[in-house]
């Protein structure tokens, strides 16, 4: 049979599954003789039989009468004995630490005869009274659903009659009338009586923990977390030891070292004549665990004593809860304490000073996602400051800017000097130039996983998302913020990417001294000196290499910089933007042979100079680059505007032989879902002008790089290919083209030609394709959206977020990998396509490469790199550290 209680000296700390994170820490307290007031666990098991069931298991009722007798009979009282109650404190405690989510209460037991039993046993009337009320209050709103504020409204009322704001003022008498006035509150409100029974008491607060797995503020948490939705809490039934007693009691909270900074020392708050619930709430001022030394000079040495003990037991900054009963010292609580990533780099660094811990613990303890937050811009935080909208935190950082409204004026303002911050309602590949000039980008729709944060976190630029209380008016220069100012273009606002907060007016920012120290700045600070240490540990004991998705050779030399081996991605298609994409304009309308050479003649020069660039700045490193992928819709103008333009121009006698040609060319390529449609290596096969006029240019670049002493590594990527007889087809094309350069060079360029597998089906077919693939690079984005069957764009807006509320999603499939469905097919394509070249190189160039799970389920897999944008070269070569290191 399943057992669903333990008691604390049954478990240890490494059941969080079962006893959940505080039993599991309560037992391994007790097993250290630390001074912890007995109880018992109930398990999470139980709790997820109890949620799946809606009652309650048959055992579970009898094993804790089982438990509550053993606790009585070590405590030498009973369950609300009317003489010399035992009380107990119910709390939950999940797998995860969750603070604050679900819920506590305390004083189980106490009723209107046991609170005259415990006032005797005290001495101290009010004591009892004031722990009853609290009871009441908790019970009231945690069981019985009574909404907290009628409580604390009629404290203040009591108080208030008092004339004072101290409950401490409040006696005997003020407290027995406060229990009165809760009992009445109680009746009226949820329509009962409050139990006097202490053992329903008791039942019903273990099931209103169980309830409280699925509040909506706990489900928002996990969410936020990322914590799976099935683990359940497990309910920790303690005997109650009190803070409130007088003034030689208290409560208090502390940590071994400083949660925030990471320095070496105690930290923590104390508040005489107190429970816990007062310390974390603020009722009163507290003490530092400094001035504790003074109060109770006995309480505070063994407290540290202990501190000392428990760090060295967990090897790590431990949180701690205790309470001070008439001198006596007792522990509630300890875990691994939360902290900044500032913290946990320092904490890291220093217990490997000092020995506690080694170098791959080091790098164990710390996150991707920590490193990212230090290397994003912050404002000031002690900086005055206007909100005037929230969006979603898309692209951490802070960024200070004038308004622009499109790329145009965006790269004229930036050219002379101007910070720019570019709003758009939404954004699209051609405002591609005004984000890489803009300080920050903030549009009025989209998520996460909107084109603007996509290529924001690429770029290293803050962004926020989806702050719809904005009305963006490009035309009329303007953005109307609800119920509030009109801003105008050239106004300067604030933008925080880690909060989603918009400020007005400029906020000082300071700058990243982690971002200026992979810059290759010298800078003698203890953080950058712990993040230097972290990262050389997990570069020697990772076996992922870290390429970097880079178009231009400023990215490329930036990737370097920060450590990339590589590039696994040249995204063309935002080469042919700006003035060329009327030469691709005059590619797609050519009637003639003659005008379709003619404009591929002068892409080629700009297209070698492109890749000259790139290739010289990852000199001695390969270099992936993509050829041409988007629809063609995507290089030509809107449809109905053009035709409107048209129009007009007939209706006036003005007739453009151009836009007519241009207008026709539009309607013939019209799509209804052009993602779907004509793109990658289906547009090389229709144009092969197209690819073969990219190939030589990177063929050519490459010839120029060696004549010049370099040594480049080009690869060429064929995109979207379903079927090996498609790269069959190109790949003849682009090997005749090597060989011609090969002769009119005199030179032998080295390059590899492989595809990029983005549709299920390649990954199904991937041996026939390897057959003709010297590598493979996973497109996941695309392969995300193939196999899902939605569109990034689309969906995000319309159906995600009520995914994620329902459980279907943990996260978007779009931010970290779906390892079940996408990643099946990603381990089968690898698989497969080294079954037929064992020597296969594979990689992952999508969005996902620069995702910290992602990462560690690609080491598992076998690929060989993962490519993701410059900013996060960091993060993927800390996580691929950590991934080898478990």
């Amino acid at each position: 049979m399943t057992t669903f209680v333990y008691d604390f000296a049954d478990g240890n700390k490494d059941q969080k599954d079962l006893l959940g994170g505080k039993g599991a820490n309560l037992a391994e307290m007790t097993n250290l003789g630390l001074p912890v007031p007995p109880g018992f666990t109930i398990t999470t098991e139980a709790c997820r039989a109890y949620l799946e069931s809606g009652g309650q298991p048959d055992a579970l009722e009898d094993e804790v009468t089982q438990h509550l007798a053993a606790l009585e009979k070590k405590m030498g009282r009973a369950l609300g004995d009317p003489s010399d109650p035992l009380l107990v404190s119910v709390r939950s405690g999940a797998k995860f630490s969750m603070p604050g989510m679900m819920e506590t209460v305390l004083n189980i037991g106490l009723n209107d005869e046991s609170v005259a039993g415990l006032a005797k046993q005290s001495d101290d009337e009010r004591f009892a009274q004031d722990s009853y009320r609290r009871l009441l209050q908790m019970f009231g709103s945690t069981v019985l659903g009574v909404h907290g504020e009628r409580f604390s409204d009629a404290l203040d009322e009591a108080k208030k009659a008092k004339d004072t704001t101290n409950d401490l003022d409040l006696d005997a008498d003020d407290l027995r009338t406060l229990v009165a006035t809760y009992k009445k509150i109680i009746e009226d409100d949820a329509g009962r009586l409050f139990p006097q029974e202490p053992r329903e008491q008791l039942d019903l607060a273990v099931r209103a923990v169980f309830d409280s797995w699925n509040t909506e503020r706990a489900m928002l948490y996990r969410r936020q977390e990322r914590i799976p939705e099935d683990l359940g809490t497990a309910v920790n039934v303690q005997a109650m030891v009190f803070g409130n007693g007088g003034m030689d009691s208290g409560s208090g909270v502390a940590f071994t070292r400083d949660p925030a900074s990471g320095e070496q020392g105690v930290y923590g708050d104390y508040l005489q004549n107190a429970q816990g619930e007062d310390v974390v709430a603020g009722i009163r001022n507290t003490v530092s665990l400094a001035d504790f030394a003074e109060v109770d000079r006995a309480s505070h040495d063994e407290l540290l004593a202990i501190m000392e003990k428990l760090e060295r037991h967990y090897r790590d900054m431990c949180d701690i809860e205790f309470t001070v009963e008439h001198g006596k010292l007792w522990m509630l609580q300890t875990r691994v304490g939360k902290r900044t990533p500032e913290a946990a780099f320092r904490i890291g660094m220093h217990m490997s000073d000092e020995g506690l811990i080694d170098a791959d613990e080091t790098v164990r303890r710390v996150t991707g996602a920590q490193l990212a937050q230090l290397m994003f811009p912050r404002f000031d935080p002690d900086a005055d400051r206007t909100l005037i909208a929230r969006g979603m935190n898309a692209s951490p950082g802070a960024a200070v800017g004038r308004i622009v409204f499109d790329s145009d004026t965006a790269v004229e303002w930036a050219g002379r000097g101007e910070d720019v911050i570019l709003v758009r309602k939404e954004t699209n590949p051609d405002d591609l130039r005004g984000m890489v000039v803009a300080r920050g980008i903030l549009t009025s729709r989209g998520g996460k996983t909107s084109h603007a944060a996509v290529v924001a976190r690429g770029m290293g630029r803050t962004c926020v998302c989806g702050a719809e209380s904005l009305d963006v008016d490009a035309r009329a220069r303007e953005v109307r913020v609800r119920d509030g100012e009109t801003l105008k273009e050239g106004d300067i606002i604030s933008i925080d990417g880690t909060t989603g907060e918009v400020y007005s007016g400029e906020v000082p920012v300071s700058a990243s001294l982690v971002v200026r120290h992979f810059e290759g700045e010298e800078l003698d600070d203890d953080l950058v000196l712990a993040v230097r240490r972290v990262m050389k540990h997990a570069d020697g004991a990772r076996r992922l290499r870290v390429r970097a998705n880079a178009d231009t050779p400023e990215d490329a030399a930036r990737a370097r910089r920060f450590g990339a081996e590589g590039i696994g991605l040249c995204r063309t298609e935002h080469m042919f933007l700006g003035d060329r994409r009327e030469l691709v304009e005059t590619l797609i309308v050519a009637q003639e042979e003659a005008d379709q050479t003619a404009a591929l003649d002068a892409l080629l020069p700009l297209q070698r100079e492109d890749f000259t660039g790139i290739l010289e700045a990852m000199d001695g490193l390969p270099v992936t680059i993509r050829l041409i992928d988007p629809p063609l819709h995507e290089f030509l103008p809107d449809y109905t505007d053009l035709s409107v333009k048209v129009a007009l121009a007939e209706e006036r006698g003005e007739v453009d032989e151009h836009d007519k040609r241009l207008l026709v060319a539009v309607k013939r390529l019209h799509e209804q879902n052009p993602m779907l449609g004509l793109r990658g290596v289906r547009l090389g096969i229709l144009i092969p002008g197209l690819f073969t006029m990219q190939a030589r240019a990177i063929l050519e670049a490459a010839a120029d790089r060696t004549a010049a002493g370099g040594n480049p590594q080009p690869e060429i990527m064929i995109p979207l290919v379903a079927s090996v007889r498609e790269l069959d087809v190109v790949k003849a094309r682009i090997l005749a083209i090597a060989r011609e350069v090969e002769e009119e060079r005199g030179v032998e360029v080295a390059f590899k030609l492989g595809t990029m597998i983005e549709l299920p089906r390649a990954a199904v077919l991937a041996d026939r394709i390897a057959k003709s693939a010297e590598f493979f690079s996973f497109g996941t984005n695309d392969l995300t959206q193939m196999t899902w069957g939605f569109s990034r764009d689309d969906v995000e807006s319309s159906f995600f977020s009520t995914y994620l509320e329902n459980g279907i999603f943990d996260v978007s499939p779009f931010e970290s990998l779906d390892t079940l469905g996408v990643g099946t097919l990603v381990r089968m394509g690898t698989e497969k396509g080294r079954a037929t070249r064992p020597d296969l190189h594979v990689g992952v160039c999508g969005e996902h490469g620069g995702d910290p799970a992602s990462i560690h389920f690609f080491d598992e897999v076998g690929l060989d790199y993962v490519s993701c944008s410059p900013f996060r070269v960091p993060v993927a070569r800390l996580e691929a550290g950590r991934a080898r290191l478990g």
